[in-house]
């Protein structure tokens, strides 16, 4: 063998040793680095629309992508991915519209590798809400947003009372869903989730807007299951309000006249105090009410639940 020749080999025995001897090292040097942390190799939003030269789109769907091969990766992984909101941002920063976001953020955040926690869901509500804001008639975004705000985040939140108005607020808006034109059965849903809430007389607006809309032959034993349900939350609401009216009149009698008989008290009526309610500028005041009518009916709607609290 001649001497160049030789030398050749020689050259490539030593660089295989010295690859094989360096890789070993240098791939657990990457992936203890590549654990530690991601790099978001893209501009910052405030900077990104200049930096994609007008493709706007194509710079879009190329986050997009990232973000979900990202996602499914670091579960594979078994890593952690907390980069999901840089991603995030710098999307709606080019498409403030952008449907998928909205649709899947909830997912995204509240069942990130490898755990989602409570401030991670309520990340997800912040961008679901912004999205009902910039697509208002977006059936399914609405959709999403009210079954995410009802079954899933409520699981992360601590406090068992702000969960229950988490869901009441997902219930409302699987409600608002159904108006825009989403599966006309979810409003059975939203009507149930408010029921067990408390919130029954919330829920009879939405079945009977969805009884009103399902008026169709090809939808008629959807039509006729909400009637059956809206027949029962109407028949609760009217217990409901004469067993109010009826501790009313008894808290009344106890306090006003409990030495006369029950039955003659409600014919005399609520007792109104002589001073107070001399004059015309008492005349709309309730504790000057005449009528058992008029008491019962303010009884009824203060019991009510505040809609803004739902």
């Amino acid at each position: 063998m001649s001497k160049p020749r030789a030398a050749a080999v020689l050259l490539l025995l030593g660089a295989v040793a010295g690859v094989a001897g360096t890789q070993p090292r240098l791939a657990r040097i990457a992936h203890k680095v590549k654990e530690r942390g991601d790099v978001y190799r893209f501009p910052p939003p405030a900077q990104l629309r200049t930096a994609t030269l007008g493709w706007d789109a194509a710079a879009t769907d190329l986050l997009w992508s990232k973000l979900l091969v990202e996602y499914g990766s670091h579960w594979s992984e078994h890593r952690d991915f907390l980069a999901a909101p840089m991603y995030i941002d710098a999307i709606l920063v080019l498409e403030p519209t952008y449907a998928p976001i909205y649709r899947l953020v909830g997912t995204l955040l509240a069942y990130r590798p490898l755990q989602g926690t409570d401030s991670d869901v309520r990340l997800a509500r912040s961008y679901m809400e912004r999205g009902t804001v910039v697509r208002p008639t977006d059936s399914r975004l609405w959709m999403e947003y009210g079954q995410f705000m009802a079954y899933i985040a409520p699981s992360f939140l601590t406090d068992p009372t702000e969960g229950a108005a988490w869901r009441k607020a997902g219930a409302r808006a699987m409600g608002h869903a159904v108006e825009l034109g989403a599966d006309a059965e979810r409003a059975l849903t939203a009507a149930d989730l408010l029921g067990h809430s408390g919130a029954t007389r919330e829920a009879i607006p939405y079945l009977e807007r969805a009884y009103a809309f399902t008026e169709k032959p090809e939808m008629a034993d959807v039509h006729n299951e909400i009637g059956r349900r809206l027949a029962a939350l109407q028949l609760s609401a009217m217990r409901d309000a004469a067993d109010t009216a009826a501790r009313t009149v008894e808290a009344a009698w106890a306090r006003d006249m409990p030495f006369v008989d029950r039955n003659w008290y409600e014919l005399l009526g609520p007792v109104a105090p002589a001073a107070r309610c001399a004059g015309l500028a008492s005349s709309g005041s309730l504790v000057c009410a005449r009528d058992w009518t008029t008491v019962t009916e303010e009884s009824t709607r203060a019991s009510a639940p505040d809609p803004d609290e739902l």
